[in-house]
């Protein structure tokens, strides 16, 4: 993909998860899709700058209503 072209792939989410992502998507002026590939973008940014994850605790389940 170094020629700028984007892949698509399905993407199944919770109804739950994607209100939430929606909103936060509003909030910020982007679609839900740019939503989910600025966050995507991020945690690999995060990822390659220390070699770590966003979180220590990524895989830990959080206490979450989505």
């Amino acid at each position: 993909m170094a020629d700028g072209k984007k892949k698509q792939i399905p993407l199944r989410l919770s109804e739950k998860l994607y209100n939430a992502i929606a909103a936060w998507a509003e909030d910020d002026f982007r679609s839900v899709n740019g939503q989910i590939e600025y966050l995507l973008t991020e945690c690999v940014r995060q990822r390659k700058k220390n070699g770590k994850y966003v979180s220590d605790h990524l895989d830990e389940p959080l206490d979450l209503d989505i």
